[in-house]
């Protein structure tokens, strides 16, 4: 299967890079900071989440903001201790397109983000963050914003993904998606393509765009 696109829109967390481990690291931490049980914190969804949305449905809106910030510095302290490592054919991926054709789109703010990708040496030309929206995923926002940032009609962008949440925003926005089984079953994913993650698919530009094909 080819799936052909002018721009892509990659996830962080789970597509680009693992950071399953500093994740539970780090929000098992918070949730004993806070005097969340771990019962009640094993009932809410973090994956493709922003942190403020998880802190809203666990704390009282007064909380929410301190909680924020408490994350974020939890999980930017992390990230020297192992906890972020390259996914399989990231690298390759990447390498083979041009900047100006591919953008980040995370949950994750600016800074937690800007940290994670720099310990594994990737420094995209667009990232577009937490702080950049006022909806996050599942809302197209996100995606919409790195289409408009690139200069690419959303129906041209293809988005890779492996968060339900993230693969609904992509389709809110119009876009073609990937979804990678790296955090999820491919039972749980609704994608254009389910592949097992980056190494599985390759890229060809050409002067009419670029061509994303699955690997046999």
């Amino acid at each position: 299967m080819t799936i052909h696109a002018q721009a892509l829109l990659f996830d962080n967390d789970g597509t680009l890079v693992s950071t399953l481990e500093s994740v539970r690291r780090c929000w098992t931490r918070w949730a004993a900071e806070y005097g969340i049980t771990a019962q009640r914190f094993g009932r809410i969804e973090l994956h493709g989440r922003t942190a403020a949305e998880i802190a809203a449905d666990l704390l009282p809106a007064d909380k929410v903001a301190e909680a924020v910030a408490r994350i974020e510095d939890l999980e930017v302290e992390d990230v020297p201790n192992g906890g972020v490592r390259l996914l399989p054919g990231t690298r390759e991926l990447l390498d083979a397109l041009p900047a100006e054709r591919w953008a980040v789109v995370t949950s994750a703010t600016r800074r937690l983000a800007e940290a994670r990708l720099d310990a594994v040496g990737v420094l995209p030309k667009t990232l577009v963050a937490a702080d950049d929206v006022t909806r996050g995923k599942p809302d197209p926002e996100p995606y919409l914003l790195a289409a408009r940032t690139l200069g690419v009609d959303p129906a041209h962008c293809v988005v890779f993904e492996d968060a339900p949440a993230g693969l609904r925003a992509g389709r809110a926005a119009g876009m073609r998606t990937v979804a990678l089984t790296t955090t999820h079953r491919a039972d749980e994913l609704t994608a254009d393509l389910v592949v097992p993650d980056l190494s599985a698919v390759s890229a060809q530009v050409t002067g009419a765009g670029i061509e994303i094909t699955a690997r046999h």
